[in-house]
């Protein structure tokens, strides 16, 4: 009997997430990437009681700016044992936790970081990147030219499509929305606390159609930074009591070169693959879930991760999120109790995996009351390569 390889679980229960740290999060940070990073890296490590001395391992954006090399002698880490970066933005948030935890689990290291650090606001923001003018080939040349600059072009015709084949409108946005702004309004880390109505979403400035503006996540400044070892190491750590470990992990794609655009139905996410994935590997379903972490570019993809990832059937996402209920942080499902990308800020999802470990230590400022939350699920369905991680209470 052959085993495939979506089944195989080398990191189940082998790496614990024992220190989470963030800098403030702002408009205008008023200082370098590398001091961002070097500032939430150290804030994990004094999370998790370990000096920055003692890391060994890390696992980066290959994005972001700040090369091994800089945070090597800007921590004063003594041997880098091991150090790799993910590509694709929004799909690497989770990737990044799952390769660290694939890092420890091989022996490569025994304190690894994973981190994302960013003047999204101040500096480079994110729709300079697809300037036409620095275009000089790929996917982009056959959709800049017709106005397709920036991810809210590309998503918006995504989330025009899903509306078609299952009839969802922008009111259901609305009221992920509207619970996206509440749980912030809890979380003083938060740069968007005051509270919305589904009125106020409506009545938002139509940024490219369907999106309005409170459909958007942020562009801020900030640093985001987790620091993983193995189990037995965490008992001797600050959070012995309350070990928190990853499950499984998994990433995917579609066949085609952009996913947004250019697939065989532009209405459904390719984290199909990613989930399907990801539920052998952890021998789990969404049944087992309390409570859900997703990458939240777009508020219309609360709608289609809940679908990919198996919690109702396709197409019935938005009877499920109607009126907010089920999603809110009391409710059903809890989802992004944080306030996600949406409200809390931009971090290209490193926050909605430290969201899951304040969740398991029953410390996110939108604590669920009527239950305790032993597994999270942190998911991305950014529409082509997409990643997921399942964090547990060990």
């Amino acid at each position: 009997m052959t085993t495939s390889s979506a089944d195989i679980n080398g990191i189940r229960d082998k790496a614990a997430i024992v220190g989470i740290g963030e800098t403030e999060f702002s408009f205008d940070s008023g200082r370098s990437e590398l001091q961002l990073a070097s500032e939430a890296i150290k804030a994990a490590c004094d999370d998790a009681g370990i000096s920055p001395h003692q890391i060994d391992g890390l696992v980066r954006y290959e994005m972001d700016t700040n090369q091994e090399t800089m945070l090597i002698q800007s921590l004063g880490i003594e041997n880098l044992r091991h150090w790799e970066s993910v590509s694709y933005g929004g799909g690497a948030g989770n990737a990044v936790v799952g390769h660290a935890a694939a890092a420890i689990a091989a022996g490569y290291c025994n304190y690894v970081v994973c981190f994302r650090a960013a003047n999204l606001r101040s500096q480079m923001r994110l729709g300079q990147a697809r300037n036409p003018q620095r275009i000089a080939g790929g996917q982009q040349a056959f959709a800049a030219p017709f106005g397709s600059l920036a991810p809210a072009h590309q998503f918006s015709m995504f989330v025009r499509r899903y509306m078609h084949m299952y009839g969802a409108t922008s009111e259901h946005f609305g009221w992920v929305a509207v619970t996206l702004r509440e749980h912030a309004s809890r979380n003083p880390r938060a740069l968007r606390r005051e509270p919305i109505t589904l009125d106020d979403h409506q009545n938002s400035r139509m940024v490219v159609d369907p999106l309005h503006l409170l459909d958007i996540c942020q562009e801020n400044d900030g640093a985001a930074a987790i620091v993983m070892t193995t189990p037995a190491r965490a008992r001797d750590l600050r959070y012995a009591d309350t070990l928190t470990l990853v499950e499984a992990a998994a990433q995917g794609s579609g066949p085609q070169n952009e996913g947004v655009i250019y697939r065989a139905d532009i209405s459904v996410a390719e984290s199909t693959n990613t989930a399907r994935d990801l539920w052998a590997r952890a021998r789990l379903g969404p049944s087992d879930i309390d409570a859900m972490m997703f990458y939240d570019h777009f508020t219309p993809f609360c709608l289609i991760n809940l679908e990919a990832y198996g919690f109702v059937p396709l197409g019935e996402a938005k009877d499920f999120v109607e009126g907010g209920q089920n999603i809110r942080f009391d409710g059903t499902l809890p989802i992004n109790t944080h306030g996600g990308n949406h409200s809390e800020a931009y971090i290209h999802g490193l926050t909605h995996t430290q969201e899951a470990v304040r969740l398991i230590r029953g410390a996110s400022t939108a604590q669920p009351p009527n239950k305790t939350i032993d597994r999270v699920l942190s998911c991305s369905s950014v529409a082509q390569l997409s990643a997921a991680v399942i964090i547990r209470r060990g």
